[in-house]
């Protein structure tokens, strides 16, 4: 048995790439996409036909050159979700465009109109996660979502707030990030590593199912965007935890096998309270958490950013 067997035993696995070509061996659960990953693999030739497929959809849509371009993105998106079905068994998360973050009405038009293409190509909706940014504006989108059978997984979360107002939502899935809390601790500090037990990511993620599992919220939790294999196996028995093919590759080359850190068990002796939130505490607690703050702000306009490399491709092409 290797590490990412292990794993297995306890936590479902879940694969973050766009490279759908890279996971097969592994053979995770579900698969995770956000626009950056998105971006990389659609500029490498073995998918442009992914991407030419796309741009001549976008051609036929309705509307102007905007509207156009809003169509062909969501349709890139969707076709590589659609690779990735014919690979996991479970699901695919596809990410909401990054510049409706604040928006409530616009999110929930966007994923509409990813299911709708998913539905198009025989894809059942509970196969499909829409990824929404964990803005308070987000976050209520999400839960009108899931009101019409649309599940969501709320991502760019840093934390315990977001994930208390994401479980008041009623949200499929959060995805509380781990490497970015470690990235924004380091600088703070000064500091080149932080041990896997110490490390604030990944003590972030540990509160949050303590937070869940008390108090019986039955959103699943999948820790997200790991930067070294010792925060994942920090996290044995988290409910899901996705990860990328490097890690997946070193988990599969390891031999440590830790006993696991979080389980209901455990949970249910913590001394934690419950937490009501409203916007005006959410708001506030998000303010008074700079780590928070900094990160979701800058997760946003990274995922814009490459958004709008992926945008220009389009154009060109029309």
């Amino acid at each position: 048995m290797n590490s990412l067997e292990h794993l297995k035993k306890y936590t479902t696995v879940v694969a973050d790439t766009g490279d759908f070509q890279s996971i097969k061996k592994y053979k995770p659960q579900d698969s995770t996409t956000n626009p950056s990953l998105i971006l990389k693999a659609a500029m490498e030739p073995k998918y442009k036909w992914l991407v030419d497929d796309a741009v001549k959809y976008a051609q036929k849509a309705k509307g102007d050159e905007k509207q156009k371009l809003r169509e062909g993105l969501k349709k890139i998106f969707v076709n590589f979700g659609l690779e990735i079905l014919k690979i996991v068994p479970g699901r695919v998360s596809t990410e909401v465009d990054a510049r409706l973050s604040f928006r409530i009405y616009d999110t929930i038009s966007y994923a509409k109109g990813l299911i709708r293409l998913y539905e198009k190509s025989g894809i059942q909706r509970n196969r499909v996660l829409i990824k929404v940014a964990a803005t308070w504006e987000g976050i209520q989108a999400a839960e009108i979502l899931e009101k019409e059978g649309i599940h969501t997984n709320l991502t760019l979360l840093f934390s315990l707030t977001q994930a208390i107002a994401c479980a008041d939502a009623g949200v499929t899935l959060i995805s509380p990030f781990v490497g970015r809390i470690l990235d924004w601790y380091k600088k703070e500090k000064g500091v080149d590593a932080i041990p896997a037990e110490e490390d604030p990511g990944v003590l972030s993620v540990r509160e949050i199912y303590e937070y869940y599992k008390k108090f019986d919220f039955p959103t699943e939790i999948m820790g997200a965007s790991f930067r070294n294999k010792g925060e994942i196996l920090a996290l044995t028995g988290c409910d899901l935890l996705t990860i990328s093919p490097q890690l997946l590759e070193e988990l599969e080359n390891s031999i440590v096998f830790p006993k696991p850190a979080l389980t209901p068990e455990m949970a249910a002796r913590s001394k934690m309270k419950k937490v009501d939130l409203n916007e005006m505490s959410f708001r506030w607690h998000m303010n008074e958490n700079p780590m928070a703050n900094e990160k979701l702000s800058e997760g946003i306009r990274r995922f814009s950013n490459d958004i709008r490399t992926l945008e220009k491709y389009i154009r060109e092409q029309l």
